[in-house]
């Protein structure tokens, strides 16, 4: 197992998307459209745009932004999330481990040297995947006595000789 920096950028989450839709009803709603045409546009509810045009009209378009998570804060900061990228991006092998391979159990170790923050498996594969937003990447498990040139060689002379048969 090991993790590699995603060069796709990650599609919207729902709440993302959901709070797209509240602005973009109360874009609608400046122009003056009807609650049953915005819902019809947005493919909500008539009750979901009356409720918003509740609260936009009470607290303004802002009231319909998402809220910051509540909860605890992070332990590690943007500075220290920083300083595991660029550590971890040096390899595993830089960091005295044998392969170049980063495990959760690895990528941990190294977020204790670096920051002192010391983090459980959930922690670190929210790290990786939330924060860094690195994805799983596993090995491909190859034989080590394969041989390419062979594999070429009988799929072109040797598979059509049995397809075709006797």
């Amino acid at each position: 197992m090991s993790f590699k920096p995603s060069l796709v950028v990650p599609p919207l989450t729902r709440p993302q998307l959901a709070e797209a839709r509240r602005v973009r009803a109360a874009e609608l709603f400046d122009q003056g459209r009807s609650g049953a045409e915005i819902a019809r546009m947005l493919g909500v509810s008539d009750e979901s745009v009356r409720r918003w045009k509740r609260v936009w009209e009470k607290d303004g378009a802002n009231a319909l932004r998402r809220r910051p998570a509540t909860g605890r804060p992070p332990k590690l900061d943007d500075a220290q999330v920083e300083r595991v990228r660029a550590a971890l991006e040096q390899g595993a092998q830089e960091h005295g481990f044998e392969a170049d391979l980063w495990t959760l159990e690895r990528v941990g170790a190294v977020v204790t040297r670096v920051t002192g923050v010391t983090l459980s498996k959930a922690s670190v594969w929210r790290l990786l995947t939330g924060r860094l937003g690195w994805s799983l990447q596993r090995p491909e498990r190859r034989a080590v006595e394969r041989d390419e040139s062979e594999i070429a060689r009988w799929i072109a002379h040797e598979w059509p000789r049995i397809k075709k048969g006797p």
